[in-house]
């Protein structure tokens, strides 16, 4: 059991979070949620102990193990795949390197006898006899394959290092496991894994991430850091959004029917005080009045951009025709003899591990690459937009926020604009702010200006939810689910790939393809 008491923190003048009392406790999955900047990362490394509260203390029931997914991707980089896995456990790895050193010995001697017996016992008490392929049935579970297990770490891709060092967390049944953003760069299959892993882990569980399906499927709890403060709720992801909602909704209803009393109040001692036959009355109800207090109505740090995708005339009966497209990229076969007709009403949804083949298909679709064989053609209705999964060039350049919009819209007028990035949370002097210093999150917000001022009729999104928070994800969600025109995107958030795509195509290795007709989870039913 893990065990928070008085906690705040504060930085300077910011005050973070105060007075948090929490209890973790076995067999529970603890969601932590907030606004990008509201303390989640930070929240869970005063819990594992990497910094320290300004007030407060954490207990951890004695002899439990935390286990903290790493996110420096490259401290490992000399260790090979099993080992920096094992490494998970750091007791058990201390015991292995230390009888590594005895067992080494050419002076082995009584006391070196006696300590290796005794490291012996250890070593077997944490299964390490196991340890090797208790590694490896994790590794496989989130698609490393076992010709992987003996490289360097050095020599592997950024997502299958995020792979090694989840599996490094999870390694040995920690009492309590801590996981920031687990399931970033997880494929379908590693992530599907993962939930089931977590549903069936029987200790401790605090997790961070902004994916809303993820959290609905592991979470029993919710811990939500608002209005300086961490409160808990029993439930997961979308209990909480319910629950938080009736509660403010009952607030301000509560604080509505309580000023229509203070007027009433008011009225009648305005009225009456100077009536002598009244003047006890008047009295009494300025008593009443004094009693009354409106409940306290802090502004949330959550704010939800408005992105609304309109289209200047409707699409006509052809949209988008491929024939026989290929591709090769550095000798690799990347798109092979692809055939593809976009109607009017698709919602498609690309997935699959071969993000390569998806990212080039769509520049192959907007004309940033050549096909080596086939041809494309677009319908005479259609006007589309891109959203590129990298984007940075768009921002290379010495322009605020509102001349770097005004760039894409046929209103120049500076209300116009200010309106506009209001709307999509740059308000004040942000909107002011140069565009290269903007960041990750910052800049996806202003590619979704930029194509809601285009009105096209088809979008083309490559992993528009890289980088959002949920409320924006839910607001770019809202957008795409209501969107008139023809969609092709890509994305890791199982949430906006169910409730929008009506169409889903996978793309394998060496160029291969499923297409299907039908929903992302009957999609995922079939497989």
């Amino acid at each position: 059991m893990l065990q928070v008491n008085n906690l705040s923190l504060k930085f300077n003048t910011r005050t973070l979070f105060e007075n948090v009392n929490l209890k973790f406790t076995k067999g529970n999955c603890y969601g932590v949620i907030g606004a990008n900047g509201a303390g989640k990362s930070t929240f869970l490394k005063i819990l594992s102990g990497d910094i320290e509260s300004t007030t407060g203390d954490i207990n951890i029931s004695k002899g439990e193990r935390i286990s903290v997914l790493k996110q420096d991707h490259n401290a490992y980089d000399e260790y090979n795949v099993i080992e920096t896995v094992i490494m998970g456990n750091t007791k058990l790895y201390s015991i292995m390197k230390e009888k590594e050193k005895i067992y080494s010995k050419t002076d082995f001697t009584e006391e070196d006898g006696i300590r290796a017996g005794e490291l012996e016992a250890e070593f077997e008490d944490l299964n390490g006899w196991n340890a090797e392929s208790d590694a490896a049935i994790l590794l496989s579970g989130l698609g490393i394959d076992t010709s992987y297990h003996d490289k360097f770490m050095k020599d592997l891709t950024g997502p299958e290092k995020v792979k090694v060092l989840l599996a490094s967390a999870l390694f040995g049944n920690p009492d309590i496991l801590i996981l920031d953003e687990p399931t970033n760069y997880l494929d379908i299959e590693a992530k599907m894994w993962l939930e089931e892993f977590l549903i069936n882990f029987d200790n401790t569980i605090i997790v961070v991430s902004h994916d809303r399906h993820f959290l609905n499927k592991v979470c029993t709890h919710m811990i939500d850091i608002d209005y300086g403060k961490i409160t808990e709720f029993i439930g997961n992801y979308d209990f909480w959004y319910e629950s938080s909602q009736l509660i403010l909704k009952q607030m301000k209803e509560s604080n509505k029917k309580k000023e229509e009393k203070i007027k009433e109040l008011k009225d009648f001692i305005a009225r009456f005080s100077a009536n002598a036959s009244k003047s006890k009355q008047a009295t009494s109800r300025k008593k009443s009045l004094e009693k009354i207090e409106l409940d306290e109505m802090k502004a949330s740090s959550r704010k939800y951009p408005y992105i609304n995708f309109e289209i200047e005339r409707p699409l006509g009966k052809d949209v988008l025709e491929l024939k026989g497209i290929s591709k090769t990229i550095d000798g690799e076969v990347v798109l092979k003899n692809m055939n593809l007709t976009i109607n009017n009403s698709d919602k498609v949804g690309f997935v699959g591990t071969n993000e390569l083949a998806i990212t080039t298909l769509f520049k192959i679709i907007t004309g940033e690459l050549e096909p080596d064989e086939g041809y494309i053609k677009w319908g005479t209705t259609v006007k589309y937009d891109y959203f590129p999964k990298n984007h940075s060039s768009y921002f290379d350049c010495d322009l605020n926020l509102v001349d770097w919009l005004r760039q894409y819209s046929s209103n120049q007028e500076e209300p116009f604009i200010r309106g506009f990035l209001g709307r999509m949370l740059f308000s004040g002097e942000e909107a002011l702010k140069n565009v290269n210093v903007l960041s990750g999150g910052e800049k996806v917000r202003c590619m979704l200006s930029k194509l809601m001022l285009s009105l096209a009729n088809v979008l083309i999104l490559d992993d528009p939810t890289n980088h959002l928070d949920i409320e924006s994800i839910t607001s770019l969600n809202k957008g795409m689910k209501e969107y008139k025109g023809a969609l092709l995107f890509s994305s890791h958030d199982h949430e906006l790939l169910s409730t929008v795509a009506n169409r889903i195509i996978e793309f394998k290795e060496d160029g291969k393809y499923i297409d299907k007709q039908m929903t992302y989870d009957e999609y995922l039913e079939l497989k």
